[in-house]
């Protein structure tokens, strides 16, 4: 078995067993078929036509999937973002509950130790999927994120809650022009999302995501102190829905964005990996030893991995959903109460959807 699907009534999700990630998403709702998550053009092609060193879940590379450690795994030696990304996981348990369905999964492999299990719930009627991931025992510290992907024929509007800034690594993701290009400026940093620093020294609008734009790019948005769940909107214009990601920032504190569009020529991407926006809410530096050691983020008074012990679980939660949404506009607030998700649209008008609002909870999570 490669894979497997778990329904709810309105919603179903399907795993690859082979890597972790979740391959599908479909969200039925007012007549309509939703799928927000994205699947690399490569995935059916035969393996011996692409590059012989890819890793795992980049041959694989779709939905979401768990990063453990993010980025480079150079503590504790694994592919890129680590084996819950890139082998096997196990079905635990699959079954119906009385108001959904719920799914554990278990990776093969330990990291640093741990043991780690994929919770997945759906609710009736809820355009959620509602996930959970627990590292028990172990030792030392991981860094984690999770790497939604959603992608977009015709760009789309985002909006955030409130983030204190947004900064850009050392170096771009494309640095050689004959392989790729990159547009944002690295490094650099803005308090303002909509005027972000470019390498040829304008700005850049982080919450237009525009497909004349040839480019791959990386920022992380840093989480500002705030009483409400952590967010991503994206408006998908010609999808015509909205997307949404959330967290509790007091686990994941940072959300990176990785736009992918058309801006790496070599295979596998080839120019064709067009209109994605990954969606990366994490606890992370990047790299594991740098996660581990002093970062720009400590520095910031920002916690970039969880401390792993025997007899200690950490656990994270994260939720991934798509709601049917007309003109094109992200909402200019998201609020969770008493079952509900509450979306403000920009003239202020209020939309009520069915949401489990005590899912973001504070997990069993020491700060390294």
């Amino acid at each position: 078995m490669e894979t497997l699907t778990i329904n709810a009534k309105g919603i179903s999700v399907t795993v690859d067993l082979t890597v972790g990630h979740l391959a599908d998403m479909a969200v039925d709702v007012d007549g309509r078929q939703l799928r927000p998550l994205h699947r690399a053009p490569w995935i059916d092609e035969p393996r011996e036509t692409l590059p012989q060193d890819l890793p795992a879940g980049t041959v694989r590379l779709s939905g979401d999937f768990l990063c453990a450690p993010f980025s480079r795994s150079d503590v504790e030696e694994a592919p890129l973002h680590g084996w819950p990304a890139n082998s096997p996981w196990d079905v635990v348990a699959s079954e119906a509950t009385v108001d959904g369905w719920r799914a554990v999964f278990r990776l093969q492999r330990k990291v640093m130790g741990a043991t780690v299990d994929k919770i997945l719930t759906l609710r009736d009627d809820h355009p959620f999927l509602y996930q959970e991931h627990v590292f028990s025992g172990g030792s030392g510290a991981i860094s984690v994120a999770h790497h939604p992907m959603t992608v977009m024929k015709d760009g789309g509007r985002l909006a955030f809650s409130p983030k204190r800034f947004a900064a850009t690594p050392d170096d771009s993701l494309e640095p050689d022009p004959a392989r790729g290009r990159s547009l944002l400026a690295y490094p650099s940093r803005s308090t303002d999302l909509t005027r972000f620093p470019t390498a040829g020294g304008g700005t850049l609008d982080l919450t237009d995501y525009r497909m004349d734009q040839s480019r791959e790019d990386f920022v992380t948005l840093v989480e500002a102190d705030h009483d409400g769940p952590g967010w991503t909107a994206l408006a998908r214009k010609a999808e015509a829905d909205l997307v949404l990601v959330l967290k509790n920032p007091a686990e994941l504190p940072v959300t990176m964005l990785w736009v992918s569009n058309g801006g790496r020529d070599y295979a596998p991407w080839s120019g064709r990996h067009r209109g994605v926006l990954g969606i990366e809410d994490g606890r992370t530096a990047l790299g594991h030893a740098a996660s581990l050691g002093d970062n720009w983020l400590k520095r910031e008074g920002v916690a970039t991995a969880f401390a792993l012990g025997e007899g200690r679980s950490v656990s994270f939660r994260h939720v991934i959903g798509a709601l049917p949404l007309s003109g094109g506009e992200a909402p200019r607030d998201v609020a969770t109460a008493q079952g509900r998700m509450r979306l403000t649209a920009a003239d202020g008008s209020v939309r009520n959807v069915a949401f489990d609002s005590d899912f973001l909870r504070i997990g069993q999570a020491v700060p390294v």
